[in-house]
């Protein structure tokens, strides 16, 4: 009698998977199985799926109860001490008896608040009275407020040292995850703002399905969110340089497997088309000669490494310059990132665990439990917006790049983050971080 355990069931063919989209799975309450996605589907699924996606259940902005006395300190490596500090006493109020593998993570925005958002505002009101002389209202939008930090910040700003221009100050927040929704309304201090700061709205919903038309100027601010798009991933074909669509196999078991067909979708065909009339050549396509020499070489890949493209962004693009035509752009993020997986533009992808963060090495990993972010060639998306966003109807102003430590010594009260020692933390943390402007 052979003795060996037979199989739990026989396994679903590849050729019988359906085809999903993170809308498809968005439906559903459980991760999909027996199921074919394109590579930034199933990444929006593990990031944004309502019932189990890492917006969704465990994602936590770390922000200090206190803003930190940046005068009190002597230097940047007690500032450090002083952050572990706060973030240990933060993470040991989440144990694992009443909040599982709770994920904490910080930004500029909490950790040098009133000073980042104020910096943020006086940009804002420098640009509306450049554009606008005073005269109309000045209007802002904000995609993705995480815990309305900013949002308090900059209103705060207005009121405080431009109180006519306040009284026609609206402020409206376009937000995807309901579980940050719900916080920006119901955490004390943003509920004490929405009173005195009755301009205030807060919309659930993606940016990405926004249909409402705003024919008026308007500010959009957008930080921290774009590393947090999905993205699609190609490989090109040493022998062609053609690329190749990735996409997620996952089996009846839930298990994952990256595959490649020829490039079909829409959206990244048209990435690509638009990348390459802005003269742009991805460093994984090699010269023909050298294409040659690798088809001749014993075992040499058929296949690139892979290269991660924004697509989402490019349809952010296209959203602000359907809907919103007379909008001022303020983004920031990561132009580079330590530790991400193999390929160009990839993602970090990484958890927290018992008071560590674990890196790992592939983006397929359950959904959820896991942050995927990306950086952003700043340079690249610059020309891409100018290009898409740009034209007639627009109050058409080209877009530039900055480091956020350029962006921070035009526009910030750089004496309020300087510790004892004259180190300026606001300014020497997140060098990774860059904005775009327009």
């Amino acid at each position: 009698m052979d003795k060996r355990r037979a199989p739990k069931h026989e396994p679903v063919p590849v050729e019988s998977y359906r085809r999903l989209t993170a809308i498809d799975a968005a439906a559903s309450t459980n991760p999909p199985s027996c199921a074919r996605m394109l590579v930034r589907d199933f990444i929006d699924d593990s990031l944004y799926n309502p019932s189990y996606g890492y917006f969704s259940k465990k994602a936590f902005i770390f922000s200090p109860a206190e803003n930190i006395r940046f005068k009190d300190i002597r230097d940047s490596y007690e500032f450090m001490n002083h952050l572990s500090a706060l973030y240990r006493e933060v993470e040991g109020d989440f144990n694992e008896a009443n909040d599982i593998a709770r994920q904490v993570w910080h930004t500029p925005t909490e950790l040098f608040k009133p000073w980042y958002g104020y910096a943020v505002a006086k940009h804002i009101v420098s640009e509306f009275k450049r554009d606008d002389g005073g005269i109309k209202d000045l209007i802002i939008y904000e995609v993705g407020a995480g815990n309305g930090t900013l949002m308090v910040n900059i209103l705060d700003y207005i009121q405080m040292y431009e109180p006519e221009l306040y009284e026609r100050t609206r402020y409206r927040i376009i937000e995807i995850s309901s579980k940050l929704a719900e916080r920006q309304s119901e955490r004390q201090d943003v509920r004490d703002v929405t009173r005195r700061h009755n301009c205030v709205e807060i919309i659930n919903k993606s940016i990405f399905t926004w249909d409402e038309q705003v024919p008026d100027s308007c500010f959009i601010i957008a930080m921290e969110v774009i590393d947090n798009f999905a993205h699609d991933m190609v490989r090109y074909d040493y022998a062609t340089g053609a690329p190749l669509q990735g996409v997620v196999l996952i089996d009846e078991d839930g298990d994952y497997q990256e595959a490649y067909e020829p490039l079909n979708d829409p959206t990244i065909q048209r990435y690509l088309e638009l990348r390459a009339s802005l003269g742009y050549r991805s460093p994984l396509i090699s010269h023909p000669w050298r294409r040659n020499l690798r088809s001749i070489l014993p075992f040499a890949p058929n296949l690139t490494e892979p290269e991660f493209l924004p697509t989402m962004c490019l349809r952010l693009f296209d959203q602000l310059h359907a809907r919103f035509p007379k909008h001022r752009l303020i983004l920031s993020d990561f132009d580079s990132l330590p530790d991400a997986v193999p390929g160009i533009d990839a993602p970090v992808v990484q958890t927290r665990y018992q008071g560590m963060m674990i890196p790992c090495s592939t983006y397929l990993v359950q959904p959820g439990w896991f942050d995927i972010f990306f950086p952003t060639n700043f340079e690249l998306m610059r020309d891409m917006y100018n290009k898409v966003v740009g034209g007639e109807g627009r109050r058409s102003t080209p877009a530039t790049v900055m480091t956020q430590q350029e962006f921070l010594e035009r526009n910030a009260n750089l004496s309020e983050t300087r510790t004892k020692s004259g180190e300026n933390p606001m300014l020497t943390f997140y060098q990774n971080f860059k904005f775009l402007v327009s």
